[in-house]
């Protein structure tokens, strides 16, 4: 489900502080190699067996190169998705989310973005 509202869409921010910003925010960015995107995830455990939540919020590099750390990203609607064992995660609008678990992504993000703030161009 799209976490919209958060204030993170579509900022512009340099890699090197958005990665800092980010993991002191428990955002994990992947280590796919990608000269172009990049994704950070934040992992929610699950009392439900088999079942682990994340927040992830992708981004585009707009100019330079993910690689080289000079890239400047514009990032996505942020997503929450729940991880079924050991099939994947699912992002879809069907899925069943609690309420609370909702507002704590939500949160997550909207405290992420202000520190983010400082450094949209």
């Amino acid at each position: 489900m799209k976490l919209e509202n958060t204030g993170i869409d579509n900022k512009v921010i340099d890699l090197v502080p958005l990665d800092h910003v980010m993991g002191k925010h428990a955002f994990i960015r992947g280590e796919n190699w990608d000269y172009e995107r990049v994704t950070y995830d934040y992992k929610i455990n699950s009392q439900e067996k088999n079942v682990t939540y994340y927040i992830r919020i992708q981004g585009e590099a707009i100019e330079g190169d993910v690689d080289r750390k000079d890239a400047v990203i514009k990032l996505k609607t942020p997503l929450l998705g729940k991880h079924y064992y050991p099939h994947g995660i699912e992002y879809g609008e069907d899925e069943n989310f609690p309420k609370n678990l909702i507002e704590r992504a939500n949160n997550l993000v909207i405290n992420a973005n202000e520190e983010l703030e400082k450094y949209n161009k």
